[in-house]
C-alpha cells in the first residue's frame, strides 16, 4: 500500500517538471579569435512556476549567474557575458574564443517549486589554418637527394592532413608542432633526387582540414647545366651542295647565355662557313667542310659541348624519298596485276558456269523418237558379246502388217527424224561443238532405233557416236 501512495504523491510533481523545458544547442563550433553565443531558454506552461536562478557552469565551476532578485554575477568578465538575461533566457557569450574554452557548458535553472533543471552544450574550438606551398628554386641536379617542394599549414586546429600528387617518384617527410595557443602547424616536404627531366614538372600539395580539401598546384624548379644537341646533318652532304646548315639547340636552368662554334682540332673555321648565333651556315660544301665541329653552350652552372662529325660525299646518294617513290610504284604495279588476274578469273569462272548450265545431260533411260513414241528396250551386252546380234527382252509381237508395209512405215519414221535432226544440228553446233554424226543405215532399222537417245534440253543424240 505504501508504493501506490508514493506514486500518488509523486504524480503532481512529475506533471510540474514536464511542464518546464530548457532548450540549448547540443554542440556549437567556435573559431579561435572570434566570439560565440551559447543560448539557454526556459519555457513553462504552468503560471505558478517561477525561475529563481539561471547559472552557467563548466567543469563544475560557476561561470555566470543570473537571479531576478540579486542580478548578474560573472566570474571572468573579460571572457564571459550574459546577454539580456531574464526569467525566460540567459545566453552566455564568449568574447574571444581560445583553445582552452573547448569543453561542455551546462545551463542549470532553479525553479520554484519544482526544483532544478539542467541542459548541456558541447563547444568545439577550431582554428582555420594559414596554408602555403612553394617549390625549392635552389634544387640542383647533382645526383643527391633534396627537398624540391614544401607545403605548410600553420596555426590550425585540429591539425591538417597534407598529401602530395605527382608523377615523379619521391619520399614525403612531415612534421607537426603544437603551438602555445592550442593550434598546430604541419609542414610536409617532398624529397627526391632531382634531374633535368624534373624541371618544370607539375606537383600538387593537397591540404585537408575539417573535411575541406585545399589543393595548391606548383611547378618544380631544378637547376642543371646546358644539355646540347646539333641538328641539320642528313648524311648527304656532297660536293657543290648549297644551303646546308647546322643548328645548335640547348636547354638549361638557368637558360644558356652563349653559343660558340669551333672545330674539334682547334683550327679556324673554313672560309665557306659562317656563324650566326647558334646556327652554322655552309654556303657551298667542299673538302674543307669534311671535319668535326663542336658547339659549346654555357650557363651559370657551367659549359657543355656537342660534337658533330660531317662526312662529305663525292656524289649525292639516293634519298629516302626517292626510294619510297620507287617502292610505291612497284607496289602499285603489283596491285594492278593482281586486280587484272582476279577479273580474268571471274570471267572464266562465269563462262564455265554458263556452259555447264546449257549442256545437256545424258540419261540412258529416256529415249524418244521423232513421233514421241517410246522405243523398244534392249538389254545392253557385255564387251565380249558385241559381235552377237542384239536381242530384245522377249519375242517380237506381230503387228499384223506385211513386211513391206512395216518397212515403209519405218522408212517414213526415219525421214521425219532426219528432218528434225537437221534442224537442230545448227542450233546445237555452238553449244556442244562439231560431232561425228552417224546416218541411219537402211539395213539395220531396229538397231538404229535403239541407238538414239533423248536429252533433257530436247535434243536427240546417238549413244554410240563419238563426239569431238
Amino acid at each position: 500500500m505504501q508504493c501506490p501512495l508514493f506514486l500518488l504523491l509523486l504524480g503532481p510533481l512529475y506533471t510540474v517538471i514536464q511542464a518546464q523545458e530548457i532548450s540549448v544547442n547540443d554542440q556549437k563550433t567556435g573559431i579561435i579569435g572570434q566570439e560565440i553565443d551559447l543560448p539557454c531558454t526556459i519555457s513553462s506552461s504552468d503560471p505558478n512556476v517561477h525561475v529563481s536562478q539561471i547559472m552557467w557552469e563548466k567543469g563544475g565551476s560557476s561561470i555566470a549567474v543570473y537571479s531576478p532578485q540579486h542580478g548578474t554575477h560573472i566570474s571572468d568578465s573579460n571572457t564571459y557575458q550574459l546577454i539580456n538575461p531574464s526569467q525566460n533566457s540567459a545566453t552566455l557569450r564568449i568574447s574571444s574564443v581560445r583553445a582552452i574554452n573547448e569543453g561542455e557548458y551546462s545551463c542549470e535553472v532553479t525553479l520554484f517549486p519544482s526544483g532544478n533543471r539542467k541542459a548541456t552544450t558541447k563547444l568545439v574550438v577550431i582554428a582555420v589554418p594559414q596554408n602555403s606551398a612553394e617549390a625549392n628554386t635552389e634544387a640542383i641536379a647533382n645526383g643527391e637527394e633534396q627537398t624540391v617542394a614544401t607545403c605548410r599549414s600553420s596555426s590550425g586546429r585540429p591539425p591538417s592532413l597534407i598529401t602530395w600528387q605527382t608523377s615523379l617518384p619521391g619520399n614525403v617527410t612531415t612534421t607537426m608542432t603544437n603551438n602555445t595557443d592550442g593550434t598546430y602547424t604541419v609542414v610536409s616536404r617532398y624529397v627526391l633526387t632531382p634531374t633535368s627531366q624534373a624541371d618544370g614538372m607539375p606537383i600538387t600539395c593537397n591540404i585537408n582540414h575539417e573535411s575541406k580539401m585545399i589543393p595548391i598546384p606548383l611547378k618544380l624548379s631544378v637547376k642543371y647545366p646546358p644539355e646540347v644537341t646539333v641538328e641539320g646533318f642528313d648524311d648527304n652532304w656532297h660536293l657543290k651542295r648549297n644551303g646546308v646548315f647546322l643548328t645548335c639547340s640547348a636547354k638549361g636552368n638557368p637558360p644558356p647565355t652563349s653559343y660558340i662554334w669551333k672545330t674539334i682540332d682547334g683550327s679556324p673555321l673554313p672560309s665557306t662557313v659562317r656563324v650566326k648565333e647558334n646556327i652554322l651556315y655552309v654556303d657551298e660544301v667542299d673538302e674543307r667542310v669534311n671535319r668535326s665541329f663542336l658547339c659549346e653552350v654555357t650557363n651559370a652552372l657551367g659549359s657543355r659541348a656537342y660534337r658533330q662529325d660531317v662526312l662529305v660525299r663525292e656524289h649525292a646518294m639516293q634519298t629516302q624519298a626517292n626510294a619510297g617513290a620507287i617502292a610505291g610504284g612497284v607496289i602499285g604495279v603489283i596491285l594492278v596485276l593482281l586486280l587484272l588476274a582476279a577479273i580474268i578469273f571471274i570471267v572464266i569462272k562465269r563462262k564455265g558456269l554458263h556452259g555447264k548450265q546449257d549442256r545437256g545431260t545424258y540419261n540412258p533411260k529416256t529415249r524418244v523418237f521423232g513421233t514421241g513414241k517410246p522405243s523398244q528396250e534392249f538389254a545392253y551386252q557385255d564387251d565380249g558379246e558385241l559381235d552377237k546380234p542384239l536381242k530384245g527382252p522377249g519375242p517380237m509381237r506381230d503387228s499384223g502388217l506385211s513386211p513391206s508395209l512395216e518397212e515403209d512405215e519405218d522408212e517414213e519414221e526415219r525421214m521425219k527424224y532426219k528432218v528434225l535432226e537437221d534442224d537442230e544440228d545448227d542450233e546445237r553446233f555452238n553449244e556442244v561443238g562439231p560431232m561425228l554424226q552417224l546416218r541411219p543405215h537402211p539395213q539395220i532399222n531396229s538397231y538404229l532405233d535403239d541407238d538414239m537417245e533423248s536429252q533433257t534440253d530436247g535434243s536427240i543424240i546417238s549413244r554410240t557416236a563419238v563426239y569431238v
